[in-house]
Order: structure tokens, then sequence, then C-alpha cells
């Protein structure tokens, strides 16, 4: 939102104001006015939460006191507008604490700069391999590229400005212990900064398709999901590095999640099993586009990752199983399926989906939720209940019908995936919101 506003006043001279929760006030006003925007951007502060109340009780807020201010809301908004700036909105200059780091750290000892590395926020608390020159140079035979060259600019957290180098992430993937072969893979999934920030419980998922998976030894067999392979653990770590170096994320200053989520730990980074696809169902990077040669990164972010509680069980057809626990996932319109090899064979094989294609279509015609249900989702009921409002369909249909209304929540089969992984010991599976971004080449980082 300060991205815009800010845009708004210095490319087009309009005055604006930001209403906003007490979360992003905080951002807003200290870490994002000092270390990227240095414009005295005006905030009104609304209690939190804000989604899923009822208009009595945000006529309360609107009716209520700014919490930046003290002056009511209304005031403070026209006064935000109209009133000149102060001396400390005066200021210019990046200050002393949002200078960059020096290139090389004083040499200390081994404890003292890991000690360091947890006090910059540098670290996931975990101890790392610190990143002398030499480590760093030889980390830097794993590409092509120049040490110096930009890998992306707008990369911090809400797009703030970050830019960084082939060099910073070379640091990284030394302090995650990665092999130089990994630094391809690494620099791929740095130039998908930032990643999904949100105040909910939102995670996200690493995918990688292609050559790359066997050449790097990444484990998609048994145990894929697991800590059971250096290559998976290194690159999941290396994004969770990647999060609080380069996006500068940190807990209550650019970044408040009431929860957060323990899927973050690893981003649950895994390959897919592509040599056990059943016959006629293509790779995940396929399907978007992609040939089957190239080798491909993919991110995916959501909130809901549950466990199937059991294997499949003949009598009741996979396919239900997973229509019925589509009601549990967040009302975003999406799922991503992760199913052993055993369960796509089943699908094939015992129920007849020749193609990804057509469990995807079987899913968006028979999955549904009562509207009630749907709604009662704060995710739906603050990003999709306006579309609805304007009469964007099928939102503004489903705003209409009763509660006990069944809607299809996934109306759209483009935007329900599969991916095969697993060692085919068990025939589990589980179903996830997650949504995919656009695969990106792991190839154009060699």
């Amino acid at each position: 939102m300060s991205r815009f506003n800010g845009l708004l006043e210095k490319q087009y001279g309009i005055p604006t104001v930001s209403l906003a929760n007490e979360n992003v006030v905080s951002f807003g006003i200290n870490a994002h006015f000092k270390y990227s925007t240095g414009m005295p951007l005006r905030y009104v502060g609304m209690p939190y939460p804000f989604t899923g109340l009822n208009e009595d009780m945000l006529k309360t807020y609107l009716n209520g006191t700014d919490n930046v201010s003290g002056k009511p809301v209304m005031q403070a908004i026209v006064d935000s507008l109209t009133a000149p700036l102060t001396d400390n909105e005066k200021i210019s200059g990046i200050p002393a604490e949002a200078a960059p780091e020096p290139r090389y750290l004083a040499a200390d000892t081994e404890d003292n700069l890991q000690r360091l590395f947890k006090d910059k926020d540098w670290t996931d608390y975990n101890p790392v391999i610190l990143p002398t020159e030499e480590r760093v140079a030889a980390m830097l035979k794993g590409t092509s590229h120049k040490p110096d060259e930009l890998v992306k600019k707008e990369s911090g957290t809400f797009g703030t400005t970050r830019p960084f180098t082939v060099e910073k992430v070379a640091i990284i993937a030394v302090m995650a212990g990665a092999k130089p072969e990994y630094l391809p893979t690494i620099l791929a999934l740095s130039s998908q900064v930032p990643y999904m920030d949100s105040t909910t419980s939102s995670a996200s998922m690493v995918l990688v398709n292609g050559p790359v998976r066997n050449e790097i030894g990444m484990n998609s067999g048994i145990g894929a999901l697991g800590p059971n392979a250096e290559a998976n653990s290194v690159i999941g770590r290396s994004m969770v590095l990647i999060h609080k170096i380069i996006q500068g994320y940190k807990e209550g200053v650019s970044g408040f999640s009431s929860l957060s989520n323990p899927l973050l730990y690893n981003y649950v980074t895994i390959a897919e099993n592509e040599e056990a696809l059943p016959e006629g169902w293509k790779p995940f990077h396929v399907l978007n586009g992609h040939k089957p040669e190239d080798s491909v990164l993919t991110v995916l972010m959501g909130w809901n990752f549950v466990n199937c509680s059991g294997s499949v069980v003949e009598h009741y057809a996979p396919q239900l199983l997973m229509r019925d626990f589509t009601r549990v996932l967040a009302a975003m319109g999406s799922a991503t399926l992760i199913m052993d090899p055993s369960v796509a064979d089943l699908l094939k094989n015992s129920q007849g989906f020749q193609t990804k294609e057509s469990l995807a279509e079987w899913l968006s015609q028979n999955a549904e939720v009562p509207a009630g249900t749907y709604w009662a989702n704060s995710i739906a009921s603050g990003m999709m209940g306006p579309l609805g409002d304007q009469g964007l369909e099928p939102y503004a249909t489903w705003r209409k019908v009763s509660s006990d209304t069944l809607i299809k929540h996934l109306p759209n089969p483009n935007n329900i995936r599969t991916i095969v992984v697993g060692g085919e010991t068990a025939s589990v599976w589980f179903i996830t919101d997650f949504m995919a971004g656009r695969g990106v080449s792991i190839d154009a980082w060699r």
C-alpha cells in the first residue's frame, strides 16, 4: 500500500494517507520509511483484526481513535491529507542504522562470529558455515555468472528495494552448507523474492523438476518430504536465509505473522518423482509450458497442508476422499495434491484418470462446500467478497445464495495441480491450497 501511495505522491503530486492495521502502520512509519521509501508517508492506524468483522464493529473503528495521532479517525485522515510537513518528515538521507554492511567482516573467533550472525538476524538461529573468501570463491565456480551481476532489485518485504548480486547468493549458499553444484538452483530460488508474507499463517513450497533433480541428488522417493537428503535440506535452508537476509524479513519489524508456520523451517523443498509418473501423466513443469529436458524451479504459496491420515482404501475411491478434504482448504480457489506414485497409479488404472488434467476437471466439478462455510473464511470474505460485491462471477452469485447452498469452490481446473513424489511404500497423499507461481529456469543460472 505504501508503495502505491509513494508513487502517487512522488510521480503525480497527489497527497495520500494509508488507512491500515496497527502492524502495517508500524512497518510503514518505521522500517519502510527508513530503509526503503525515505518519504514521509502518513498513516492512520486501525485496531487488529480487520477482516471477518461485521459492519457494526467496523463502524466503531471508523468512529474510534487513530492509533498514530490519538485523534478521531476521520479527523486524522483529513489532517494527514492537509497538514504541512513536520520537521521530522523533512529529514532526508539514509540513517546510520540503514547503511550497507561492509563486504568483509573483521577477523574474530568462530564463537564470536556465530554470535554476530545471530545478533544481526543473518541466520535461522542454527550455526552457519562461515562464508570465508575462499569458500565463497569456491561456491561461485558453480555458475558462469559474474559475482557482481545483479540478480534482482525489488527484493525486499512488500516489494521494497533491496538489490543483491550473484555473490550475495553465493555467500548464503555457503552459510546454508551448499555444494557448488547446488548454486544454480539456489540462484533460481533467489530470483523469486520477495516471497509471500502474511499476518496469517501462510507458507511456501519449493518444487524442482527436470534433470537437475538427479544431477544434485535430490530425493524424490522414500521420505521425500522429510529431512532425508542433503540437497533438499540445504536448498530449503537457503530459502530461509534468503528470506531473512535478502528480503529483510524480521518478525515484528517488517513481518507480522501471528502464529507463523512450521513449514517455513524448510519450505517443503521437494523434487517430483518424474520417473514414477503413470503413462500419460506429465511432470509439473511440462504442464506449465516447459520442455521435459528443462530444469525448473517453482515456488508455491498457501496456508493449508493436510495429511490424508492413512492409506487409500479400495472401498472408497481416493478421488472421493480428496474431494471431501477440499472443504478444509482456505478459500482461494486452488488446490495442490501431493501424492505417492501408488496413488497416482490407482487413480489412473482403477479410476480411469488418464492425465493429471482429467483429475483436476473431476475435482473442479465435484468439490463443493456450503456458501456459509466458504464466506466464514476471512481470506474469502476479505479478498473475494469485494469482487462479488462488484459483480464479478462466480463470487457475485455466491454472495446471494443461502448459507447452506453448496457451491463449487474450485471453479477453475487449471488451479488444481498434482505433484507425484514418494517411495511407493504406502498409498498416501497430502492436499494443500498452495498456489503455483511461474516456474523459473535453473539452467539459465548454470
